[in-house]
């Protein structure tokens, strides 16, 4: 694939970056040397090669979904300084 002066300077133009046509001549041989390397890339056969491992492959263990810890509502509102039906009182902040 071969990329031309012309398709630098709009693609500039939609990402409304401004070049000049020196930087858009340099722009225009180093896409060429890197879209050269992938076609190289692409061209290596890989049918015998296993693929690596990645970490997103890795599945996740899962605690069983259940109870561990029961209510202690009694026991922390029994040092706090004001409860009423279950709450705790605070003094208001803003008048």
């Amino acid at each position: 694939m071969a990329i031309e002066h012309a398709d630098v300077l709009r693609a500039a133009h939609l990402a409304r970056v401004g070049l000049s046509e020196d930087e858009a001549t340099g722009y225009v041989d180093d896409l060429s040397r890197i879209l050269k390397m992938v076609d190289q890339l692409q061209a290596v056969d890989t049918q015998d090669i296993t693929p690596l491992a990645h970490p997103l492959d890795a599945t996740q263990r899962l605690r069983p979904d259940e109870v561990t810890e029961h209510s202690q509502r009694e026991r922390f509102q029994a040092c706090a300084p004001a409860v009423t039906d279950g709450l705790y009182l605070v003094p208001r902040v803003v008048e």
